[in-house]
């Protein structure tokens, strides 16, 4: 009832690092999920439609904490009927996880392009660690029952891993899921991710528009300022003569969030009225 045993299941790519299976359909946590044959959160492709790539990483995503018509994908289809965004995203990816799989798989005829970022991909290059199987927000598998995962994802981690884990042991049932507490997310690249240009060329390529919008975290909208990595993304941005839309300019809330950078309901609506609003096609 739950959808425990009944997780998104992952693949690895050698191109991309990881995305959701393809041809996915369930319930998790009472939201639906959905994944088409090219393995983006959305319908299949609409050739009667005006095609919208959405891009972006587990903001976009939206996970199973948000069900499949709250995603900003499908409420954009929504407030723009003759359009189809197709979202094109997955936990943690940057810039270079979308142009890759846009290499690999094509354009599907899109006439714009929109990339929503957060500060912390300025520098959120790929680096093919393995977590498909490895990371419990990645499996390959499911759960062989409903109470094994109850038990060995949730409960254990929680009580009995805890304790162990404070004894520093090396049990990796001891292990705890990390939350986001609002504090910065800094990611270790070197350099600024080549994603951003690389999407750039793709839509100059294609003579399309392409749009960034840069999404804070709750200690930037707390600050209504980016910290230094989302600055680099608004100089990139302005040297390239990218159109870039500010949610700390256009109004984001506190209340608009689930933790500290993922968006609930009401900010996954916030962010599909601006690309409505700014995806002039």
């Amino acid at each position: 009832m739950w959808g425990f045993a009944n997780a998104p299941l992952y693949q690895e790519s050698s191109e991309w690092e990881y995305m959701a299976c393809p041809n996915q359909d369930g319930y998790r946590f009472g939201n639906h999920y959905h994944w088409n044959s090219y393995q983006q959160r959305s319908e299949e492709p609409d050739t009667t439609k005006k095609i919208v790539l959405g891009l972006g990483d587990s903001v976009l995503y939206g996970g199973v904490q948000t069900d499949q018509d709250s995603t900003s994908s499908y409420i954009f289809n929504r407030l723009r009927p003759d359009c189809q965004m197709l979202n094109i995203s997955a936990g943690s990816w940057g810039p270079d996880n979308c142009a890759a799989y846009l290499k690999h798989y094509g354009m599907f005829g899109a006439k714009a392009m929109v990339l929503l970022v957060s500060s912390h991909d300025a520098h959120d290059i790929m680096d093919f660690q393995p977590v498909v199987g490895k990371h419990e927000s990645y499996p390959n598998k499911q759960y062989w029952s409903a109470w094994a995962e109850l038990m060995c994802r949730y409960v254990w981690p929680r009580t009995v891993g805890r304790w162990f884990a404070s004894k520093g042991s090396d049990d990796p049932d001891a292990a705890v899921v990390k939350s986001i507490d609002g504090t910065d997310i800094m990611k270790g690249g070197k350099v600024f991710n080549p994603g951003f240009a690389r999407l750039k060329e793709i839509a100059d390529s294609c003579n399309i528009p392409f749009v960034v919008i840069l999404h804070p975290d709750k200690k930037e909208v707390a600050a209504s300022e980016y910290n230094e990595q989302g600055k680099e993304i608004i100089e990139w941005c302005e040297a390239n003569d990218v159109p870039l839309v500010l949610e700390l300019k256009e109004g984001i809330e506190m209340e608009m969030y689930r933790d500290g950078i993922h968006t609930n309901e009401q900010g996954q609506r916030f962010q599909a009225e601006l690309m409505s609003k700014y995806i002039r096609i």
